[in-house]
């Protein structure tokens, strides 16, 4: 996700080989400054933050600790401005939330993000389709709202929006929902109709805050429009879509700077739970390429059942983790999101990412055999693993229409990772796996012997 910029602030640093070098820290700021403008962070911001990190790594002493310090210090205060962080729940319910943004930027579908971000922290959440400017936007929300199972609230027959948002967040009030996303209106560009329109359904259910989706494909135009709305219709934070396919990535340096509306959240990818809350020294963590492991540990505790896990640990440890317990593991690991997004938040492993962005738990060809493999599987085959004989193997490999041969390629896999994982939660398991780790170079990649 941040990738280009992380190894650019990887570049500027290693132009610093001495200390009290002035030269190469000249060096330092010309590469930083280059790669944050090719990067699209805007000029003004880019100005002021290698201005202030000159100066304060000079204040310091010149060296690579103290330029780290500088840039974590400025870039920590550049992301943050005056507002909330991530999602803020009203002390009185619902919490109520217009989501707002222009046609195409997102809005719908982050709509359906974060509801199912709230989901899974057990809100009781409602969304409002009232989108009756794009065709297709009710429906929208409703295949979303029964994929990630929330409720929703629609009227087919109505045709004005503030009616409907009203009667949505009567419903929510009545039936004691924890929030109420309100899905509005977008245009292809803002005019007076779209903002009338906003203005009014923000008068009649009166929200808790506004949030404004932007697009981060767009660059530098994310930040004009989000300032435009801010001006017209007040906002109270802005969330990035599209993050994971913007490979320059600088306007999420930008926006809360020249906008001054804090970023809460940005999307990181196409499914549901590829959302992510924006907190300013978490981000500038990974930015450095040091992980967020508090930001891991949260979203793993969302949606992972602490009694299911401990059941499985024991069941490793004795060598018992069987197929039922695998699809248990993977749907679970389906609502984390994308495997870049989760390898970006540990230390060590964010140049992985690269090679395994596209890796899917749900939809990737291997994953998809395997499930076809324990489909064709009877109740005591997924239990037991150990009964599988020629016979067995046979009828497993016609009924999922795979070859006898991937069937056993894939039988010998698992076998083998159940191993590893009796033999790393044993004791001094983790020592091992720490051996390995130290034989690894910068961005998780095994060092080449010289």
């Amino acid at each position: 996700m941040f990738d280009s910029i992380t190894g650019s602030i990887k570049n500027a640093v290693n132009k610093i080989r001495h200390k009290d070098d002035v030269a190469s820290l000249k060096k330092a700021i010309t590469e930083l400054k280059k790669s944050l403008l090719k990067a699209d962070v805007h000029h003004k911001t880019t100005k002021e933050l290698v201005t202030n990190v000159e100066l304060e790594t000079k204040a310091a002493g010149i060296g690579q600790d103290s330029f780290l310090n500088a840039l974590k210090s400025e870039l920590t205060k550049l992301l943050t401005t005056e507002g909330n962080q991530g999602f803020v729940f009203s002390s009185t319910p619902p919490t109520t939330i217009l989501m707002t943004g222009l046609q195409g930027s997102g809005k719908t579908t982050t709509t359906g993000k974060l509801a199912n971000y709230l989901k899974t922290r057990k809100k009781k959440v409602l969304v409002a389709a009232c989108d009756l400017q794009r065709l297709a936007a009710v429906e929208q929300l409703k295949q979303i709202a029964a994929q990630i199972e929330v409720d929703i609230y629609f009227d087919d027959n109505e045709k004005d929006p503030v009616k409907i948002a009203k009667a949505a967040q009567e419903k929510a009030t009545k039936e004691l929902y924890d929030v109420l996303l309100i899905d509005t209106a977008g245009r292809l560009a803002i005019d007076e109709e779209l903002m009338a329109q906003l203005k009014n359904v923000k008068d009649a259910v009166n929200p808790d805050e506004i949030f404004y989706v932007a697009d981060s494909l767009t660059g530098h135009d994310a930040t004009k429009t989000a300032t435009s709305f801010k001006e017209q219709i007040g906002i109270d934070g802005v969330v990035l879509s599209k993050y994971d396919g913007d490979t320059k990535g600088g306007v999420a340096l930008s926006i809360a700077h020249q906008v001054g509306v804090p970023l809460r959240f940005i999307g990181i990818g196409e499914k549901m739970p590829d959302i992510e809350v924006f907190i300013p020294d978490r981000i500038v963590s990974r930015l450095l390429g040091l992980g967020d492991i508090e930001g891991l540990a949260e979203k793993t505790s969302a949606v992972i059942d602490e009694k299911k896990a401990k059941e499985v640990t024991k069941k490793i440890k004795k060598g018992q983790f069987n197929f039922n317990d695998f699809l248990d593991q993977l749907a679970m690991m389906s609502k984390l999101g994308s495997m870049k997004s989760i390898l970006g938040m540990i230390p060590g492993l964010s140049g992985m990412t690269g090679a395994l962005k596209d890796m899917d738990f749900e939809n990737s060809s291997e994953i998809r055999s395997i499930k076809a493999m324990i489909g064709s599987m009877t109740p005591k085959e997924r239990e037991n693993p150990d009964l599988m004989n020629p016979s067995r193997k046979k009828r497993i490999a016609k009924g999922s229409g795979l070859s006898e041969v991937q069937v056993n390629k894939i039988l010998k896999q698992f076998k083998n990772a159940s191993k590893m994982a009796k033999k790393l939660s044993s004791k001094g398991g983790m020592k091992g796996l720490q051996n390995m780790m130290s034989q690894m170079g910068p961005g998780g990649m095994p060092k080449i012997p010289r």
